[in-house]
């Protein structure tokens, strides 16, 4: 060792110069991970957290006098040219998941620049919808084409704007249609609202009420939004227990009630 040469300070130095190189891999690494999220990422996280199969199983069970165990299905159908995902939806009873009686297609795309939300999720007739039926069930070579799924986009019914849902909060996201909603007729109603909040896990929860011109709810669930969550494979070795549906009122009453068959 050079005379007058100091060991301690040069462990100090050396210990600077690890705490440095670590500060910086640190800064580094954390910038890759807080990078900001794109538009069109969070368009991606709605679209594949809408996707799949969910139930309404375990809110059914708890209140069988307001909601039914409904089944969703959603899956992609296909994408437009400016990168908006299609998805092919549809809602059955759980005893008859073969015979939807609501068929949709949703598109999802980031909100216009001018708008204050993060992802526009909007619903579409299906011009042909017996050709849809069980869409995401069938095997791809018997599902109609990409470019077919794209001429059978019809009129739109509805259009909800989501944002971030803000720290701490369970959802994801969450939304609704505009003031004022989308014209309907059904049951007196004049106009009608719609809410999505999307939640961890891909659970969702969804909310459509009708109103009449002076404010008065006419169809709809009103005690709450219908909160589907995807079901293990375990949970359909019990999914006719009769334990999952009593029925306490006559079924035609409870339909009435029930904004799945109302848009």
């Amino acid at each position: 060792m050079a005379k007058g040469s100091d060991p301690n300070g040069w462990s100090r130095a050396r210990g600077l110069v690890v705490k440095t190189l670590v500060l910086i891999g640190g800064a580094f690494l954390l910038k890759r991970l807080t990078k900001s999220t794109t538009r069109w990422d969070h368009a991606k996280i709605v679209a594949r957290s809408l996707s799949g199969e969910k139930f309404s199983r375990e809110q059914a069970s708890r209140d069988p006098d307001n909601y039914f165990n409904f089944r969703i299905l959603t899956c992609p159908a296909t994408e437009m040219v400016d990168g908006s995902k299609v998805l092919y939806f549809e809602q059955a009873f759980w005893r008859t998941p073969q015979k939807p009686f609501r068929q949709r297609f949703l598109m999802v795309k980031p909100c216009p620049k001018d708008l204050k939300c993060d992802v526009e999720v909007s619903s579409y007739a299906i011009r042909d919808v017996e050709d849809y039926k069980n869409f995401c069930d069938r095997p791809r070579d018997q599902r109609p084409l990409p470019e077919e799924v794209i001429g059978d986009i019809a009129e739109p019914l509805t259009t909800i704007y989501l944002n971030r849902c803000e720290r701490g909060k369970r959802c994801l996201y969450e939304g609704s249609t505009p003031p004022g909603g989308f014209p309907n007729s059904w049951n007196g109603a004049t106009h009608f609202t719609s809410e999505l909040m999307v939640l961890k896990n891909n659970e969702i929860h969804t909310w459509d009420r009708g109103y009449d011109d002076e404010g008065n709810q006419v169809w709809g669930v009103k005690e709450g939004p219908y909160e589907f969550k995807p079901a293990p494979a375990s949970s359909f070795n019990g999914m006719f227990s009769p334990l999952n549906f009593p029925l306490s009122q006559p079924l035609e009453k409870k339909i009435e009630g029930s904004f799945v068959l109302q848009e």
